[in-house]
This record gives C-alpha cells, sequence and structure tokens, in this order.
C-alpha cells in the first residue's frame, strides 16, 4: 500500500513510515541476537565467538545492499511524489539487474575469501572451524538476503513499510525454533545457526517478492529488465556512496574486532557479544536514515523542500532523545545485558559491560549524523555521506581504538569511545555540509524570502 508523505503531519509521516521499518529491522537483527543467545546456552566460547564473528561479516554485507537499494528507494519515492508512475517499472526492472549481478558475484567472491578473511580478522585458533562453517552456509544465502532487502527497499520508495513488516515477522518465528532444534537437539552448533538464518531469509524472500509482484502497476515487463543508460547511473549515483558509506563503517568494526581478537578469547567474545548488542540499539538511527531519505525524497519530487527540511529536523531531535536515554539507562545495566551470552564467564562479562557502557553513547552521535545522511541521499548528495565517515573512521575510529588497546590492556572502556567520538566528528562534518549545501534543498526564490524575512 503506497503512502502518500506530501501532505499531513511530518512528524506523523515519519512515524508511520519508521514504525513497521522498525519493527522489520529489529527482527532482522533478532536473527543474529537469537544465533548467539541459544548458541551460548548450548556451546562454550569457541562456538560463541564463531557465530559473533560470521554474523558480523554477514551484517556488513547487508548493511551494504541496504546501503546500495537506497538507490531505488529514492528513486521510486521521487517519482511517487512527482507522480511519475510510468518510470517505476523501468526503476523496479533496473533493480532487479543491478542486485542479481550483486548477489552473484558477491557468493562466489566470499566463498572464495573465507579463509583470508578470517585470517584478517585474527580469529582465535579454538573458533575457526565453527566460524568458517557459519561464514561457508551464510554465503550460500546471499541471494536470499539480496532479494529480500531489494523487495524492501522497492515498498519502501512507495512508502509501504508494514509489508516487510509482515514477511520478516513469520520468518522471525521461523528463525527461533530452527535454532532450538539445530542448535540443541541437533548439536549442530554454529552451522545450525548460520542454517537457520539461511532459511528463515528465504522464507521472508519468497513471501516479499511474491506480494511485489501481485503489485500490476510496479511489476516490469521484459523489455523493462536491463541496464538503462537513463536510469541505472541515477541508482548508482545515489545508491552506491551510502553503500560504500554502510562499508567502511563496517569495516571499521571489523579492524575493531581484528584488534579485539588479538587480545584473546574472552576479549573476543565480549566485543562480539558488545557488537550484537549495539547493532540492535542502532535499530532506531537506522531506522532513521531509511526514513528520512523515504519521506523527503517524496517531498523533494513534489517540490515541498520545506517539508524535506522538517523531517529532517524531527528525526534528529527525535534520535538525540533515544541516544541520551539509551546511554543513560546502559550506565546501570552493561554487564547485565551482556551476561545475557555470556552468562558461565565472568571476566567476558566484565569486559564486554566496559565496552558497552562506553560504546553506547554512540546512538546519541550516530542518530544526527544517520538523519544527515538520509537527507543527503534524498537531493542525490548521497557522496556527502561516504566522504564525512570515511573522514572519522581514518581519523578517530580505527586508530582510537588501537591506541586505547595499547595503552589500557587491562580494560575496555577506552576502546569503546573510539566510535562515538568518531561519530561525533561525522555530525560536526554533516553540519557543516548541511550549510554549504543549502542551495540544493533551499531553493533561490525561497532562500531570498527567509532572508528578508529574517531581516525584519
Amino acid at each position: 500500500m503506497q503512502q502518500n508523505m506530501t501532505k499531513g503531519s511530518i512528524a506523523g509521516n515519519l512515524f508511520r513510515f519508521a514504525g513497521p521499518f522498525l519493527v522489520s529491522s529489529f527482527l532482522q537483527t533478532f536473527y543474529g541476537l537469537a544465533d548467539l543467545f541459544i548458541t551460548g546456552q548450548f556451546n562454550g566460547a569457541a562456538s560463541i565467538s564463531g557465530v559473533a564473528i560470521g554474523s558480523q561479516v554477514m551484517h556488513m554485507l547487508t548493511v551494504v545492499i541496504v546501503g546500495l537499494s537506497v538507490g531505488p528507494t529514492v528513486l521510486i519515492a521521487r517519482a511517487v511524489g512527482a507522480k511519475k508512475k510510468e518510470m517505476l517499472q523501468r526503476l523496479v526492472g533496473n533493480s532487479i539487474c543491478l542486485f542479481s549481478v550483486f548477489a552473484a558475484v558477491m557468493t562466489v567472491l566470499l566463498l572464495l575469501l573465507k579463509g583470508p578473511i578470517m585470517q584478517a580478522l585474527s580469529t582465535p585458533s579454538e573458533a575457526v572451524g565453527e566460524t568458517a562453517a557459519y561464514m561457508v552456509i551464510c554465503f550460500l544465502g546471499i541471494p536470499f538476503i539480496t532479494a529480500y532487502n531489494v523487495a524492501s527497499a522497492i515498498f519502501r520508495g512507495l512508502g509501504d513499510t508494514k509489508s516487510p513488516m509482515k514477511y520478516v515477522a513469520a520468518a522471525g518465528v521461523i528463525n527461533v525454533g530452527l535454532d532450538l532444534l539445530l542448535i540443541g537437539p541437533a548439536g549442530m552448533g554454529a552451522a545450525g545457526a548460520a542454517l537457520a538464518t539461511v532459511l528463515s531469509q528465504a522464507i521472508s524472500d519468497i513471501l516479499a517478492v511474491r506480494a511485489l509482484f501481485r503489485m500490476k502497476d510496479i511489476v516490469p515487463a521484459r523489455r523493462d529488465i536491463h541496464f538503462d543508460r537513463d536510469i541505472f547511473p541515477d541508482i548508482l549515483r545515489i545508491g552506491v556512496p551510502v553503500a560504500l558509506q554502510e562499508g567502511v563503517i563496517q569495516i571499521s568494526f571489523l579492524a575493531i574486532t581484528a584488534i579485539a581478537n588479538g587480545r584473546g578469547l574472552e576479549v573476543s567474545a565480549a566485543v562480539g557479544v558488545v557488537e550484537k548488542i549495539i547493532s540492535f540499539l542502532f535499530l532506531v538511527p537506522s531506522a532513521m536514515l531509511s526514513t528520512v531519505s523515504a519521506v523527503a525524497a517524496q517531498n523533494a519530487g513534489a517540490g515541498q523542500h520545506e517539508r524535506s527540511r522538517q523531517a529532517l529536523f524531527t528525526s534528529i531531535l527525535f534520535c538525540c532523545i533515544y541516544g541520551a536515554c539509551v546511554f543513560v539507562l546502559c550506565q546501570f545495566v552493561s554487564e547485565q545485558l551482556v551476561s545475557l551470552f555470556l552468562h558461565d564467564d565472568p571476566v567476558a562479562v566484565t569486559l564486554g559491560g566496559q565496552y558497552l557502557r562506553s560504546y553506547s553513547l554512540d546512538t546519541l552521535f550516530a542518530g544526527i549524523q544517520f538523519c544527515f545522511s538520509g537527507f543527503f541521499s534524498a537531493y542525490g548528495k548521497a557522496f556527502y555521506s561516504f566522504i564525512h565517515n570515511l573522514i572519522s573512521i581514518l581519523l578517530v575510529r580505527i586508530p582510537g581504538a588501537a591506541l586505547a588497546s595499547r595503552y589500557f590492556p587491562d580494560t575496555l572502556y577506552p576502546m569503546g569511545l573510539a566510535a562515538p567520538l568518531g561519530s561525533l566528528l561525522s555530525s560536526v562534518i554533516c553540519v557543516f555540509l548541511y550549510i554549504r549545501g543549502r542551495r540544493f534543498w533551499i531553493p533561490a526564490a525561497q532562500e531570498q524570502e527567509e532572508h528578508r524575512s529574517s531581516s525584519f
């Protein structure tokens, strides 16, 4: 069902869009959390570390796919806002071509690079077998992950976030059931966790794609399924910078994981668990990125730029409130959260609590830069997002984690500050880019009128 976000309350549109999307994101993240939690109930640190490392690699791939799919989401939303229905089938057809090729290439490439990836992440020797089994099964499921996320991106462009929510909800229930069966009685360890995830994603994929192809207005004809020189470059121009942004962020996470893995199995397990918890806490900022990009794109397509800017600032306010609450809460319950996954390893629980207590500050600063990234994407300036994230990663995140690990070997608290400090730098750069780029989101005539009004 399409949602017209060019009318009515901005806050209402944002939360009607973000609510179902947030639930869908929660359920997808729940896959990884369920894998890790159930693995921890039946297995030791080696299996936990294997699932944590392998799922982090898969999370990196997933967020890159989601980033790349921002291209179709924004262009479809702009077409809906501008009432250019004839463009929808061409956009969907080009998206199918792009992501089919992407899925095939990534499946083969990652299977070939499995060994070097584990080596680059300094995988503890005790966890190599479990990590390898998890990765191979998940890599074979890449086509399912890709297809589902592309279908969801198309739905989001149409303003519909409820449909994907229903499909992934069904898959989430199946995932937990399969986890309990394959990890518990079947004793498959990390391989069982991976198989449960892939089978669940395949189900959500089938449901989403079937529903999408029932919508006759957007189902592409055979002639639309090709690389259109008038459309394909625009999809890449918006999607590639966002995918690169997400990719470099995840590379920084993997680099930090490698630093932690080099400090032993207990630190590896602690950092792996906290990364999972953080990925859950980041659902709200991530949801607002996609929400701002869709809402702002529809309004930009309709020429309602003031509504686009209202969507940005309303989302930033909400993310700041959310981030502050999460940070305060984590100061009191960090060890308790980590102990849910590492109940029989008190040293790892203590280390994880230190790491989460400082890392949780990132939910505040990341929310600000995520909202700006969504806004920039809506106006075709997704490259801005890649630039500010690359700068923060190279100058703060990775060097900060390395230095903290070297000079504070007995605690993970300083290491956890690297990410929020990086996001703070990104937020400052975003404000600068927003001010410098006013001509893109404030038309000249409107800017002159605002200048006259401010002079009285």
